[in-house]
């Protein structure tokens, strides 16, 4: 696909251009636009992902891949002499999808009305990681820029693209907590509400029926929508027994009797960065991703190419669990493992799989070993995935979520308005309702 260009309304020397690729695209430069060391957004995973074949037909996500550059290129026609070279200052991880798997923000019931009135819902452009639902950021700008308002540029240029493409709409998936007030304006907690579109002259802006410039008014018109992780937070733990006195004794006996149930049957834990793992190990981390798959009738997206160049560029923020039953058939090779990642203070889990059923097992690889992970190497935070309200009970706060929507169509939007209007106050009260479920000490409160 030839790269689509934009003239960045707001500078003479900014430049828009879209990809559909990550090639070519220098990793420094790249990855000096997220300085949160969010490891999900670094070059190193994302073109893994494109060039192992995990992306394209076989699951629905295409990279459009959003590039904001400064200066002029020299060898482009009309390029001003002595401009100088172009440098990457902005970015936007997007991807056009031709259905909704693998983004955890679930919208299926949005497509079913759309379809069931006559109107294609795919496809649809996300902004996110794909497969992938960890918070961080979205619109991405180096460090030397004004933050706000190249994201607003940015944001105007991509919904201005993706209503050229006639897409029905954009979706900005996991984003931070900012990044939603910028896209969607004010929190409706703030005591006010989220302002109608705006045009950069202040004039009301497009309201998607195909009028009108789609590059203006793209910063406070979005539609937010809330979730609910479960995280687990660093208090400065000394130990795991540290963490464990800070909860109530039931609590405490009953995560000291699941993590016994592993250690009478003789399991072996042993936790292994991941640029020391060969490729016949990688072979069987993919092979225990795939058996998870099997087990919940689910098709798998990552590719064994995927963990190899994960492992060959990627190691130093990879962390692999591996299980060992010294009682196996063959007690040299792993009955289990879980697969995390880590950067920017966090420590992410993602994946698992097993070949045999132990009891707590699964507690033990994907959650309590990255707990003693975490407070060994003074590791904030922990996100062990999406879902799940049993991780509550052992330590992890319920904690919201983000996303920001745009749907080009003028009733689909209000319908979608509406009924997230009515989501959001049951997902907090829901998300604070949970926190009963901690099984801290009463006086520990959570964050």
């Amino acid at each position: 696909m030839p790269d689509d260009m934009f003239d960045a309304p707001a500078s003479p020397v900014l430049q828009i251009e879209i990809r559909d690729s990550l090639a070519g695209i220098t990793p420094a430069d790249w990855d000096a636009l997220d300085p949160t060391g969010n490891p999900f957004l670094r070059h190193a995973f994302l073109h893994a992902l494109e060039s192992a074949g995990c992306l394209g037909e076989r699951t629905g996500w295409y990279p459009r891949i959003l590039l904001l550059w400064s200066g002029a290129d020299e060898a482009a026609a009309g390029a001003e002499p002595g401009a100088g070279p172009r440098e990457l200052v902005g970015a936007v991880p997007a991807y056009v999808k031709t259905n909704s798997y693998g983004e955890f923000v679930f919208d299926w019931a949005w497509a079913e009305a759309f379809q069931r009135h006559g109107h294609a819902y795919y496809p649809k452009l996300v902004v996110a990681v794909p497969f992938t639902p960890a918070t961080g950021p979205r619109l991405l700008v180096r460090a030397d820029q004004p933050a706000g308002a190249t994201r607003e540029l940015m944001a105007g240029a991509l919904r201005q693209f993706a209503e050229s493409e006639e897409w029905s709409g954009i979706h900005y998936l996991f984003v931070s907590e900012d990044e939603q007030r910028l896209l969607c304006g004010p929190d409706e907690t703030d005591g006010a509400e989220p302002p109608p579109a705006q045009g950069a002259t202040g004039e009301t802006g497009n309201g998607g029926d195909g009028d009108g410039d789609a590059g203006e008014g793209t910063a406070v018109d979005h539609l937010p929508r809330l979730d609910c992780q479960y995280h687990w937070r660093n208090d400065g733990y000394a130990s795991f027994d540290d963490f464990l006195a800070q909860c109530t004794s039931k609590r405490r006996k009953t995560l000291r009797r699941e993590r016994r149930y592993v250690s009478d049957a003789g399991l072996r834990l042993e936790r292994r960065s991941g640029e020391t793992l060969t490729d016949a190990e990688w072979e069987c981390v993919h092979a225990f991703y795939n058996a998870t798959f099997d087990r919940k009738w689910g098709n798998p997206s990552l590719t064994g190419a995927f963990f190899r160049e994960v492992g060959r560029t990627f190691g130093r923020n990879t962390l692999i669990v591996f299980a060992y039953d010294p009682t196996d058939a063959t007690p040299d090779e792993p009955v289990a493992c879980s697969v995390m990642f880590h950067g920017g203070g966090t420590l992410y889990g993602r994946y698992w799989g097993c070949r045999r059923d132990y009891n707590a097992l699964h507690f033990e690889a994907c959650y309590y070993q990255g707990i003693e992970h975490c407070i060994e190497h003074g590791i904030e935070r922990f996100e062990p995935g999406a879902q799940g309200e049993h991780k509550i009970t052992r330590g992890f706060e319920p904690t919201l979520t983000r996303s920001a929507h745009w749907i080009f169509h003028d009733g689909f939007r209000d319908a979608v308005a509406g009924y997230l209007d009515q989501e959001r106050p049951h997902v907090r009260e829901r998300c604070n309702g949970l926190n009963e479920l901690l099984p801290f000490k009463a006086d520990i409160e959570p964050a």
